[in-house]
């Protein structure tokens, strides 16, 4: 039942905030190119995969190969204004009309960690993954991945109402801060290669 009102809200913010989509839309054409969109296959309930959309951030700028240059090369002054102020996750409320994600969760992650994680923190796709989460106002891309995963499974064993609504409250109050962006050293996040690491 929570699910199905998630769903109606998710609807009702997309027509609210169309004028909104439709300006970054523009934005995000004009500065960067096509596609406006960036899609991609992220695990959810259960470790299903479903196709994640948000606004794209990037540059496709390649070295003499034909290589994608680094996320750092790439993600130029917009990009990184649209990340800082979670715009670039607003097409994600497709997805929770959708039913494939929730407001608050453990962030969708990359395909490829789903094998890396133990038994403990596969906790986290107990729960349908979320725009925003308890990792994301205790740190978000600043944090270690064993301290992400530790407050992702945290949430997991104590999810409520309350806690979601605080998390949601937090995420504006965070969103305006604009603090762990990014981790230390990195455009965005290092990715994760296992529990070998810190």
């Amino acid at each position: 039942m929570f699910y199905f009102f998630e769903r109606i809200a998710a609807a009702v913010l997309l027509v609210v905030l169309s004028p909104l989509l439709l300006v970054l839309c523009w934005l995000v054409s004009s500065k960067l190119g096509k596609p406006i969109f960036f899609s991609q296959q992220r695990p959810g309930l259960k470790g299903k995969a479903f196709n994640m959309i948000k606004f794209r951030s990037m540059r496709d700028d390649k070295d003499a190969q034909g290589n994608l240059l680094s996320d750092a090369e790439r993600l130029g002054a917009f990009g990184r204004a649209l990340r800082s102020s979670s715009a670039d996750e607003l097409p994600e409320l497709w997805n929770i009309v959708k039913g494939e994600m929730s407001f608050v969760g453990p962030r969708p992650l990359l395909m490829e960690y789903l094998p890396l994680y133990s038994s403990e923190q596969a906790k986290r796709h107990n729960v349908k993954p979320g725009i925003t989460g308890w990792a994301q106002i205790n740190g978000r891309n600043a944090l270690s991945w064993q301290q992400k995963f530790k407050l992702d499974v945290w949430y997991v064993e104590n999810r409520s109402l309350l806690l979601d609504i605080k998390i949601l409250f937090l995420t504006v109050k965070k969103v305006f801060v604009k603090d762990g962006v990014s981790a230390e050293g990195e455009a965005t996040m290092a990715k994760f290669t296992g529990n070998g690491e810190s």
